[in-house]
């Protein structure tokens, strides 16, 4: 069942995207959490896009885009600096943190669990990590983490799942026709048992 989506940037795209404006090299996630460790809140009001909706979808097009403003304010004011950019990377990562560790607590409360499994390269965040373990401790939830080396981009997860069933014996396209979608309805697929 999708309980959430994003209608625009995912947080590991809105990474990657943020990461690019602070000048930082492609794909730039774990470089820009890197950065942010470094920096402190410096008084950035950065938006949580969708954080009290009632719904759990997510969007961070409008969080990139407040960066944006802020990187170019600061480059016009000749302020863009490292320590201005650690601080933004500390705002952009408390505001994404916020809203996913906001929206995941809300998904855990409406399905009624009491365990969560975080994965994908934003996973690898430890302000995320943080923020979601203190607040489903709090509500005698527990989170599950792979390791850090495994959280990695949800496109390469993808690649290998689809490497494990050609291993496992299942056939692929060989005249080149691939149904490709850039964003596939989740709730369109069925999941069967192997």
């Amino acid at each position: 069942q999708l309980l959430g989506e994003t209608v625009d940037d995912a947080a590991g795209e809105a990474f990657d995207k943020t990461a690019k404006l602070l000048g930082l090299d492609y794909p730039g996630g774990a470089a820009l959490s890197k950065l942010a460790e470094t920096g402190k809140n410096a008084g950035f009001d950065l938006p949580r896009p969708m954080l009290h909706s009632k719904d759990l979808d997510f969007s961070f097009s409008g969080l990139k885009t407040a960066v944006l403003h802020q990187v170019k304010k600061a480059q016009s004011s000749d302020s863009y600096n490292a320590s201005f950019r650690a601080n933004l990377a500390y705002a952009f990562v408390e505001a994404v943190t916020d809203v996913l560790s906001h929206k995941a607590m809300a998904a855990l409360e409406q399905m009624e669990c009491r365990d969560l499994v975080v994965a994908g390269g934003v996973g690898a965040n430890t302000q995320l990590r943080k923020k979601l373990t203190a607040m489903a401790t709090s509500r005698g939830c527990q989170v599950h983490y792979p390791p850090i080396e495994l959280c990695t981009d949800n496109g390469v997860m993808i690649a290998f799942a689809g490497a494990l069933r050609l291993l496992q014996g299942s056939s692929i396209s060989t005249n080149g026709a691939f149904d490709i979608k850039a964003r596939w309805d989740l709730s369109a697929l069925t999941i069967t048992a192997s």
